[in-house]
């Protein structure tokens, strides 16, 4: 296989590996093969991988051959690599979280979405990059190298999944794992041209993730983290999503899944469209400064959906305050703040600043009191606006990727602004829970992607992936490859 065909094949999607598996077209080995080829060559300029598996991996894929060509059933990830990013336990296999405090962790056990995964077929590449603890939407901690964008690798890929869009964007694997309590699976798809889908509170089980209190840091988040899939198609999503949801006792959030076929979803978005859905278009809910190439791109994305679709736009401004330092605060209500704070006393030095700023902020009660009214009013306000509309639209991050080693640009289309504020869109949907996802709106005139918000109903998956399918449907995107990590390979060859 020259290099031209193993990159074709490094990019294929999830749906097409797993039918040339079973049909024995294809083998396990040789997709994995081809990925961690691949991945020798444009790795060490994205440093998408923290702690790659490259035996594992190969072992597993033989093990796969083995069982096919023994007859034994293949699942339905069958020989599809995956990256997990690293705040999500790997049995025998180091997860730091992000953190020098971390840095020798390795868990005893797997989280219920990485054990899914394997247990449906994947082949688990290894660990990718993640900010500390997932604190920050970026790609960078004082651990490991920074992680950068395919699409030019002098700017941030979003984060906290910062390594899990690169990998994917890379060609490293057409599927990553990621989690998203604020923006981290949402915002790294936006900068890196992908689809990154965060399900329902509760549809995706979040196991030991933010619930074993022996790891301070681990062990927050609970009531807004989720994890879901970085995927380049609403295809492959749908199919991590049929693997991945369902309850497990383990997590008292989550909930039966039963009322959602992900794929049937998928391909009914695809195939009968969305006419006369009702979308409500929020360029800037009202309080947000948004860069005026994201507003062209996503003014353009709603075009489509209301000209080639046929569904019903309304622009609309929710009447909702800013959620930022609420959502803040209930982070640090869900936290274990003693074990934080005794940890920085011990490792400050060797921690990333804005966490420590963070943690060592006087919280009072009624600061946490206070955002958790926020958030009931938040709640209130946006189940009176969906009443209207079956969903919302808005873009997913205010601004175009920008240079690592930043938290974010403290200017917006001539506003002074918090440097966090371009996550601003993300954060309603994770307060309330409800189902969202980021797909590729277009690009740049520069050639960076640019992410579209789509919010559904409370519990409402299914229509969130039909708005999806059909907008990928007659705006496709997933023939785009960065060029970015093309020379970058080329450069490291």
């Amino acid at each position: 296989m020259n290099r031209a065909e193993r990159d074709e094949l490094c990019f294929l999607p999830a749906t097409d590996l797993v039918a040339l598996v079973r049909r024995r077209d294809l083998s396990p080995v040789e997709i994995v093969d081809a990925v961690l080829d691949r991945m020798a060559e444009v790795d060490p300029v994205l440093a998408a991988f923290c702690t790659p598996t490259p035996e594992r991996a190969r072992a597993r894929a033989a093990s796969l051959a083995d069982d096919l060509v023994h007859g034994r059933p293949a699942g339905p990830l069958a020989g599809v690599p995956i990256g997990v990013k690293d705040l999500l336990s790997t049995a025998g296999v180091r997860t730091t979280s992000g953190s020098a405090v971390h840095a020798d962790h390795v868990p005893d056990e797997d989280d219920i979405v990485v054990e899914r995964s394997v247990a449906a077929g994947a082949v688990v590449l290894g660990k990718t990059n993640a900010t500390e603890f997932g604190y920050s939407p970026v790609g960078h901690n004082e651990l490991f190298p920074v992680t950068r964008n395919p699409w030019n690798p002098a700017l941030t890929p979003g984060g906290s999944s910062a390594g899990s869009a690169a990998a994917v964007a890379a060609g490293l694997g057409p599927v990553a794992l990621g989690s998203d309590g604020g923006c981290s699976v949402r915002v790294p798809a936006a900068h890196c041209g992908l689809v990154g889908f965060k399900a329902s509170m509760g549809r995706v089980p979040v196991y030991p993730g933010c619930r074993d209190e022996r790891l301070p840091g681990v062990s927050g988040w609970e009531s807004v983290e989720h994890i879901g899939p970085l995927t380049r198609t609403v295809a492959d999503a749908a199919l991590m999503l049929s693997v991945l949801a369902g309850p497990d006792p383990r997590d008292r959030h989550s909930i039966p899944c039963g009322d959602v076929d992900w794929q049937e979803a998928a391909r009914r978005g695809a195939a009968d469209g969305v006419a006369g859905l009702r979308v409500a278009w929020s360029p800037d809910l009202g309080h947000l400064a948004v860069d005026p190439e994201v507003r062209r791109v996503t003014r353009a994305a709603v075009d489509v959906l209301e000209r080639e679709l046929g569904c019903r736009v309304e622009q609309v401004t929710p009447d909702w305050a800013d959620p930022a330092a609420a959502f803040q605060a209930l982070v640090v209500a869900e936290t274990d703040l003693r074990g934080m704070r005794r940890m920085i006393d011990e490792h400050g030095p060797r921690m990333s600043p804005h966490l420590v700023a963070w943690m060592r902020h006087p919280w009072t009660a009624e600061d946490l009191t206070d955002a958790n009214i926020a958030r009931k009013a938040l709640v209130n306000r946006m189940a009176r606006l969906m009443a209207d509309h079956d969903v919302l639209v808005t873009p997913t991050a205010a601004v175009p990727p920008f240079p690592v080693g930043i938290l974010g640009p403290t200017e917006t289309d001539g506003r002074a602004v918090a440097e966090t504020a371009w996550i601003g869109f993300n954060y309603p949907a994770s307060l309330t829970g409800q189902p969202a996802v980021s797909v590729p709106a277009g690009w740049t005139a520069d050639g960076l992607p640019v992410g579209l918000q789509i919010v559904g109903r409370h519990l409402a998956d299914a229509t969130v992936l039909r708005v999806a399918a059909a907008f990928e449907r007659v705006a496709p995107w997933a023939h785009r490859r960065p060029g970015g990590v093309r020379a970058a390979g080329r450069a490291g060859s």
